[in-house]
C-alpha cells in the first residue's frame, strides 16, 4: 500500500512539472514584442522589403543587400540605437506580411496613397519625393507643362499609369516593354520624348552621364508623392520617434548624401 501510495504521488508531481511547462510553453509573447518596445530594448527590428528595385532595394556583385531605401533604413536604426534584419520578399505579398507581423516595418518606396492601406498602416516621414519626369536629346527644348506633350511622339510602357497619362495628354504613343526600351527609343530617334518615374530616370542619367539624354520636366513639388517606412497602425509613440531620427537625417546632411549617392541629387526633398 506504501509503495503504491508513493508511486501515486510521484506520478502526480510529473504531471504537474509537466503542466507547468505545458503552460509556460503556450503563454502568449508579451508586449515587448512591439515595436516600441522593440525599440527601447534596443532589439533587433525586421524590415521587409524586395531585393530586386533597384536603385531602391537590390544586391551588388558581392551580395551585400544595398540601395537607397535600405541605406535609408540603415541610418535611422543606427539613430534609434537598434540593429536591423531584412526580409526579403515579393513586392505582392510585402504589405500582407507587415499586417501579419512578419516584419516591424517596410522600406520599399511605398507611398501609402490609397484609403484601404492608410486604414491599415501608417508612413513615417518622407525620405524621398517623386513624380513624373520627361527625358529627351540633349538637343531638345525644354517642355514648361505635361499638356505640351500633345502629338508629340512619346514613348512609354505599355498599360502603365504614363501609358494612361500621356494618352490623356495627347501624345503620338510609342509604346515599349520596358523603361530601358524608352530611353533607346529617344536616342535612336524613334520618339522624341519618354515619361516615366522621376527616381528611376534619375538613376539612369546618373549611371549614363554619356547617354545623350537630359531631362525637360519635373512634377511639379507640390504634386510629388513621399515615400516612408511603413508600419501598421497604434504604433504612434514608435512612429514618433522614427520620424524624430528621420528628421536628424535631414539635419545632418545624411539623406542627402545618400540622395546624390544614389541619384545625384537630394531627393529628400520635394
Amino acid at each position: 500500500m506504501l509503495k503504491q501510495t508513493i508511486f501515486c504521488a510521484a506520478v502526480t508531481l510529473l504531471l504537474a512539472a509537466c503542466g507547468g511547462q505545458d503552460n509556460q510553453a503556450t503563454t502568449p509573447k508579451s508586449v515587448s514584442d512591439s515595436l516600441l518596445d522593440k525599440i527601447n530594448n534596443k532589439q533587433t527590428l525586421f524590415v521587409g522589403t524586395m531585393g530586386t528595385y533597384p536603385p531602391f532595394t537590390y544586391h551588388e556583385k558581392d551580395g551585400k543587400l544595398t540601395g537607397y531605401d535600405v541605406e535609408v533604413t540603415r541610418a535611422v536604426a543606427k539613430k534609434l540605437g537598434v540593429s536591423v534584419e531584412f526580409k526579403e520578399t515579393p513586392w505582392d505579398a510585402m504589405m500582407a506580411g507587415l499586417k501579419a507581423e512578419r516584419f516591424d516595418l517596410v522600406a520599399n518606396q511605398v507611398a501609402l496613397t490609397s484609403p484601404e492601406r492608410q486604414a491599415m498602416f501608417d508612413k513615417a516621414e518622407p525620405y524621398s519625393w517623386s513624380g513624373k519626369m520627361i527625358v529627351a536629346r540633349h538637343d531638345h527644348a525644354p517642355i514648361s507643362k505635361l499638356e505640351d506633350i500633345k502629338g508629340i511622339k512619346t514613348a512609354v510602357m505599355l498599360a502603365s499609369n504614363y501609358d494612361e497619362i500621356a494618352k490623356k495628354m495627347g501624345a503620338d504613343l510609342v509604346h515599349t516593354d520596358t523603361m530601358a526600351q524608352g530611353l533607346i527609343n529617344v536616342q535612336q530617334k524613334r520618339a522624341e520624348i519618354t515619361l516615366n518615374d522621376e527616381l528611376s530616370l534619375l538613376d539612369y542619367l546618373k549611371k549614363n552621364p554619356n547617354s545623350g539624354l537630359k531631362s525637360v520636366w519635373r512634377t511639379p513639388a507640390e504634386e510629388k508623392l513621399g515615400a516612408g517606412l511603413v508600419m501598421n497602425k497604434d504604433n504612434d509613440e514608435a512612429l514618433q520617434k522614427i520620424n524624430n531620427a528621420m528628421k536628424e537625417l535631414k539635419a545632418d546632411g545624411t539623406l542627402k548624401k545618400l540622395g546624390e549617392q544614389f541619384f545625384g541629387e537630394d531627393v529628400s526633398n520635394k
